[in-house]
């Protein structure tokens, strides 16, 4: 299996590993790196039995062989075991919970950050840190984030104390809860640092790829014997773990006898950065039997617009949400998508349109593709407050604002085409990391101490309080870093600079 960028024409083609890949993050031409097929996972998909019975660390283990050639199996098995084990993830890595006749939920926020990036952020560091002696790296690698809150946790998270590797993370100061920042500034680990960042998470977002394009910073990083790598889904070391949890939940739908073996699905996720969704059309394409994807957005709905219309325009208000790990404009994993259905020549036309204009136009052709596998729907404030209410009145279940905008769009989407199939709808973190919209929803009490506020919730819904979130106060602030958006440049100088890295 060999990788390439999705900007690369094939005038100086590059075929690299998936050791090399993910130890770089992102192409030196600014592309995002996609291995030369999907793979088909007929192996567990032909036989329903064996994949119901099979764990998450099994399925895992077998997606990640699939793509991960030049790793050895038996440190792909270890990797797995370390990353999805009892320490990480004590009631399991994942698990799916029967809400009604239509609908599951694929619970995906049981690691230590109390978020769906654990799932691939407990792992990726530690094939990162594998790739290199596959490569024979020997020097340190910075790991550059930009987060809308769930990431930047989950990175540091995952990266703390590992040897060889130091990561730098930054967040837009206003645009992420007050449990999500707290998160953060009160990290442990010595290799590890946070900033926050005075604009939005696509102000971050550009600001770290034009780090990663910008020569200068790059030669003064080697010549500390230092290179950037990411940890965003733009690594495909996070992305295709990902796969992994959507075969993990039709597995667990068959053991349950919620569906009958080849029964297709369709899935609701709560998008932003298309990472996620894109991880899911891994799997549809791979074989599982899924029918719909559906892409649930919050009012910064771009990618409902460009799902419904083949028009991707970037010009319009970025608004703060309740539901901001999908407050973007900027969806880089879209640019996956857009290579497979197109090439690598139609997709760097659409890139250089969006750079200069900030927006592009898909062709009927391309548009016609996306339609058999995708809808875009959104989800306003109001309504995702009122889905909060109702599926805890109705089903005594308590889901987080990201949540909430993708169970309002399954059940939209099932409403508009009178759907008979079942749903998966995807839960991207606990609502006690957004706990002043989420007891807001349930009781119209608008409080803004959100540690204290911890317990109110957990006494009005009986639901207990995850416990790296429940320890939070107990913790000394260590990161109070706020710069501007232009400072970001200098502030990564500084941090290569810096002796101790």
């Amino acid at each position: 299996m060999y990788y390439a960028s999705t900007r690369d024409t094939g005038v100086n083609p590059q075929k690299l590993t998936s050791a090399q890949v993910i130890k770089r993050g992102i192409a030196d031409d600014g592309g995002l790196f996609m291995p030369s097929e999907i793979v088909s996972a007929r192996e567990i998909l032909n036989n329903s039995e064996k994949l119901a019975g099979l764990d998450y660390n099994q399925i895992a283990e077998y997606i990640l062989s699939l793509y991960l050639t030049d790793y050895n199996k038996s440190d792909i098995k270890n990797i797995t075991e370390r990353a999805y084990s009892k320490i990480n993830f004590p009631d399991g890595a994942a698990k799916v919970s029967k809400i009604n006749n239509k609908i599951s939920v694929l619970e995906l926020y049981h690691g230590p950050t109390s978020a769906f990036k654990d799932m691939a952020l407990q792992i990726m560091p530690l094939l990162l840190r594998k790739a290199f002696d596959i490569t024979g790296e020997k020097r340190k690698a910075m790991i550059l984030v930009a987060t809308s809150g769930d990431t930047g946790k989950a990175a540091l998270e995952g990266t703390k104390n590992i040897p060889g590797i130091n990561t730098l993370v930054f967040y837009p100061k206003d645009g992420v809860s007050e449990i999500q920042k707290l998160q953060m500034q009160t990290q442990e680990g010595n290799n590890l640092g946070v900033c926050g960042v005075n604009g939005n998470f696509d102000d971050c977002q550009t600001g770290v790829k034009n780090i990663f394009a910008d020569e200068e910073i790059k030669k003064a990083a080697e010549n500390k014997g230092v290179f950037f790598s990411s940890a965003n889904s733009i690594n495909f070391g996070r992305l295709i773990p990902q796969a992994a949890y959507y075969f993990y939940g039709y597995a667990q739908m068959l053991k349950s006898g919620e569906i009958k073996p080849g029964e297709k699905i369709d899935i609701s996720v709560p998008t932003g950065n298309f990472g996620n969704i894109l991880a899911a059309y891994f799997a549809k394409k791979m074989g599982l039997p899924v029918n719909k994807l559906i892409c649930a957005s919050n009012i910064n709905n771009i990618l409902t617009d460009f799902l419904n219309t083949g028009i991707y325009n970037a010009n319009r208000k970025f608004i703060t949400t309740m539901s901001p790990s999908m407050d973007i404009l900027i969806s880089s994993n879209l640019e996956r998508l857009l290579y497979l259905l197109s090439g690598a020549e139609e997709n760097l036309k659409y890139m250089a349109e969006l750079k200069s204009t900030g927006k592009y136009i898909i062709s009927r052709e391309i548009k016609a593709k996306l339609d058999e596998d995708f809808t875009g729907l959104f989800c306003d404030e109001e309504n995702t407050q009122k889905t909060i209410k109702k599926v805890f009145e109705d089903y005594k279940y308590l889901i987080d604002t990201h949540t909430a905008t993708a169970f309002y769009c399954a059940g939209k989407y099932m409403e508009q085409n009178k759907s008979d199939n079942k749903t998966l709808v995807i839960s991207t973190a606990s609502a006690y990391k957004f706990i002043g919209d989420a007891y807001y929803s349930l009781t119209g009490k608008r409080e803004t101490d959100e540690l204290g506020l911890r317990y109110k919730l957990r006494d009005y819904t009986g639901v207990k309080i995850p416990g790296a979130l429940d320890a939070l106060d107990k913790k000394n602030i260590r990161f109070r870093d706020i710069i501007e958006i232009d400072g970001m440049r200098d502030y990564v100088l500084d941090r290569i600079k810096n002796p101790g890295i």
